[in-house]
């Protein structure tokens, strides 16, 4: 099997030596070059093809996730970094894997054997395809982080500072608000109803008076809500 050509971008000297450490020990890999900054590998890479990137997020001028929104072309990414917070945003712009600092060996040995099985019959994943179905990744304990299918969300529900996801197939307890978590959701798939629920739009199976039927149990649409519930929900039927 080739190897894959690998970069690490980190303002942390330390961190860099520990991942080059690690890099060294894979045969599979193959580390191009180190930065400690997200400019100088932005260039590299207008003149340079890779198959992998280790980026950290917190870095002068530019972050990592800066940096990742900037590429035309997208390499497989691990993120590597010292905090937990950036995870949902580093899935959603694709990322392969987030490993947090001080990251140990098996851990990354296993993120590295999700990459080298990603690689088996393709060049490089698809980062722009529009027939893979889209997903969120939210923590459902204090380290697991769950990939839930935005097809398959029927109803969120607020639970003060927490929020219950209701899906085709299971359900999640995640501590966010329901006024952040639906701002990250498509406004074109989903809908707050009320100041408690949001719901998929294309889930809806009946509108009657100031609620809407969802597999058989009724959700109340709040009166400042109800006008524009019911014209977005009736016009989705007809598209």
């Amino acid at each position: 099997m080739t190897k894959l050509k690998a970069i690490i971008i980190d303002d942390e000297p330390l961190a860099i030596n520990v991942l080059k450490n690690y890099i060294s020990q894979v045969k599979e890999l193959e580390l191009e070059k180190t930065f400690s900054n997200a400019i100088d590998a932005s260039s590299f890479l207008q003149n340079n093809e890779i198959d992998l990137i280790f980026l950290d997020i917190n870095m002068p001028i530019l972050d990592g996730l800066e940096f990742l929104q900037s590429l035309n072309t997208v390499p497989m990414v691990v993120i590597t970094t010292a905090h937990e917070k950036y995870a949902l945003k580093s899935f959603e712009l694709q990322a392969i894997d987030y490993l947090v600092k001080p990251i140990p060996f098996p851990r990354f040995l296993k993120a590295v054997h999700r990459i080298l099985s990603l690689k088996q019959g393709i060049t490089k994943p698809d980062h722009n395809s529009t027939s893979e179905k889209r997903s969120i990744f939210v923590k459902v304990d204090k380290k697991k982080m769950q990939k839930v299918y935005l097809d398959e969300i029927v109803v969120i529900e607020s639970l003060k500072d927490y929020i219950r996801i209701k899906t085709t197939s299971a359900k999640y307890i995640v501590h966010k608000t329901l006024g952040s978590f639906t701002d990250e959701l498509p406004s074109d798939k989903f809908i707050r109803i009320h100041r408690s629920y949001t719901i998929a739009i294309d889930k809806v199976n009946t509108v009657e008076g100031n609620s809407v039927e969802i597999d058989g149990i009724r959700y109340t649409i709040g009166r400042s809500y109800i006008a524009e519930v019911k014209e977005i929900i009736l016009n989705n039927s007809i598209d």
